[in-house]
């Protein structure tokens, strides 16, 4: 190695590119290939949660509920921050770099603001007693517990109602019944039950963010290489991988919301 490459890996300024001298097809190719396995890796995690539901429903008393605002202004954002995207990898593929800068570090805006409604939306679910409670152990330091279903509040058969092995609940004079047995009361059974749906809800919410989040660190780092000029019309493939996992994303939240408060 001269003294001139010596010089430029000391000071960072030579990088390896393992695509160098290569078609740029399989460049494309690896990449894509690349960001399938990741989403494969995720759509396998979030099954198994959401067969956990399932199981989770014929084995004890469930809590259904209808979405709080902040989950449908999520649906909004992500849903506007996909079609950004598909703008700016538009705009980047035709040579417009500005308009494309633009339409990235918007996609960007709209990804930030999505998890804070996502978290927000949480508060809103823990306000109606989906979340837990702090209490004080045996050793006299604060401890958490997840509720039970008789913290859930609201009104019964419009904001939330309960389910047992295929029976929605009956709520009268107090006291809930199944219809296939209306003269015996469950309510005891009922309100002492762990609130497992509140469990789960919490996790889907919340990894999800988490997976989301490598994402946004990937958008960050795209909408500096589009205004420094390193993506552009010739070489585009980061932001389109970038898209391919933040579409999915936006897809499988739209499931999993469909899925828990309208199909399940």
């Amino acid at each position: 190695m001269n003294q001139e490459n010596t010089g430029e890996v000391a000071t960072g300024k030579a990088k390896l590119d393992v695509f160098e001298g290569l078609d740029p097809e399989i460049k494309i190719r690896t990449k894509k290939m690349m960001m399938w396995f990741i989403i494969f890796a995720v759509v396998m995690l979030f099954a198994g949660i959401t067969s956990a539901l399932i199981v989770l429903t014929g084995k004890s008393v469930w809590v259904h509920l209808s979405p709080p605002t902040g989950l449908w202004t999520s649906n909004v954002l992500i849903i506007a921050s996909s079609l950004t995207l598909i703008g700016a990898l538009r705009m980047l593929k035709s040579g417009k770099q500005k308009p494309a800068l633009i339409l990235t570090a918007v996609t960007l805006a709209l990804g930030i603001a999505f998890a804070f409604s996502q978290n927000a939306a949480w508060g809103q679910l823990a306000a109606r007693g989906m979340g837990d409670k702090v209490y004080l152990n045996e050793q006299g330091l604060e401890a958490h517990r997840w509720n039970d279903l008789s913290k859930v509040t609201g009104e019964y058969g419009k904001d939330f109602w309960f389910e047992v092995n295929g029976e929605v609940l009956v709520l009268e004079g107090g006291e809930y019944y199944r219809p296939s047995n209306p003269a015996k009361p469950v309510t005891g059974a009922v309100e002492e039950t762990f609130n497992a749906c509140g469990a789960l809800l919490y996790a889907l919410i919340y990894i999800h963010i988490f997976h989301l989040a490598f994402g946004l660190i990937y958008l960050l780092v795209n909408t500096v290489r589009i205004a420094k000029g390193k993506l552009n019309t010739e070489n585009w493939i980061s932001l389109y991988t970038n898209g391919m996992y933040w579409h999915f994303m936006g897809i499988l939240w739209l499931y999993l919301f469909a899925f828990i408060f309208f199909i399940f």
